[in-house]
């Protein structure tokens, strides 16, 4: 049949978790409860960077910029999801189903991004430590985290050309609680050959070639530190990186999981699961991690709250 003759829908129907019975109300409080505690400590973590002078270093910096892109990467998604399960499912237009893809699009490249640029700093950090006054400068940092930013939002926008070329003509259901690329390909009656061919070549870039660089970096980084003579200096050296590892294999593992290796048809919950897992636990998983094993933050947090609670008497 001839596309242009078919008629084009105009909106989808999300499932999400379809009707949660009495469990609806649990579920959605602690949702909720894991959103705000996520949501808190990724602010804290950029308020700390900010006001604390221990941490104006390239490593908490670009930790700062990981907790911004977590904030905008769960508000796109977690208000519409905490939505449909007390309302069991809702309707959502096509333009605004592809602008969701679009900014959740932007901030997972850009997180990718940034745990290479991360892993660099740890890299010049240990194996380069001579040099790195003079690598990690202030405008180098800058011009890191401008360029995840930019590719985040120019490789996002390739995707996003291409898929907005397409033509729904239904059916119109959705299976999942937000508007990922994977459901539309499947919903599009038109060729979407040219979309996974562009989705390949980006997820190169995003994807492989980030946990590559990570993995080669980490080898070189390890073998430096074997090489240290000192046990204390070597227990140092491993607990500056062993939180970035740990954050790094929990964030490529779920986002693996969900578009490497997707789940079948017949485990659509099951990719549903991991879903909630990256949008909702991850984002508080970091910042944790980081405050739990890092003595500097842990530092920050108690000076920080100990400002806000220490009484001052009122000048008369």
């Amino acid at each position: 049949m001839d596309e242009r003759n078919q008629s084009t829908i105009t909106e989808f129907l999300l499932l999400g978790f379809g009707n949660l019975h009495n469990f609806k109300i649990l579920v959605f409080t602690l949702f909720l409860i894991v959103h705000i505690m996520a949501l808190t400590a990724n602010i804290l973590v950029i308020v700390l960077v900010g006001v604390t002078q221990s941490l104006h270093s390239p490593m908490y910096f670009f930790l700062s910029q990981l907790s911004l892109s977590e904030i905008l990467f769960t508000g796109n998604i977690v208000p519409n999801l905490l939505w449909l399960i007390l309302v069991g499912e809702g309707r959502v237009s096509v333009v605004r189903c592809l602008a969701q893809f679009y900014f959740l699009s932007v901030p997972t490249v850009d997180q990718c991004l940034l745990l290479v640029a991360m892993s660099f700093d740890r890299h010049v950090a240990i194996c380069r430590p001579l040099h790195y006054p003079t690598i990690m400068t202030i405008t180098h940092q800058l011009q890191i985290v401008t360029s995840c930013w930019l590719l985040g939002f120019i490789l996002a926008l390739l995707v996003y050309i291409f898929l907005n070329r397409l033509i729904f003509c239904g059916p119109n259901t959705i299976n999942h609680f937000y508007c990922d690329i994977a459901p539309l390909l499947r919903l599009s009656c038109s060729s979407t050959s040219t979309v996974e061919l562009v989705t390949t070549v980006v997820a190169f870039p995003v994807l492989l070639s980030p946990f590559v660089l990570i993995i080669v970096t980490y080898i070189s980084i390890i073998r430096t530190i074997l090489r240290i003579p000192s046990s204390t200096g070597r227990h140092k050296a491993f607990s500056t990186c062993s939180s970035h590892l740990i954050v790094v294999c929990v964030y490529y593992g779920t986002l693996s999981s969900i578009y490497i290796f997707p789940s079948r048809d017949n485990s659509i919950n099951l990719n549903k699961g991991l879903s909630v897992l990256y949008t909702l636990v991850t984002p508080l998983f970091n910042p944790l991690i980081y405050s739990l094993r890092n003595q500097e933050i842990r530092g920050a947090i108690f000076k920080y709250i100990q400002s806000l609670t220490v009484w001052k008497p009122m000048k008369i």
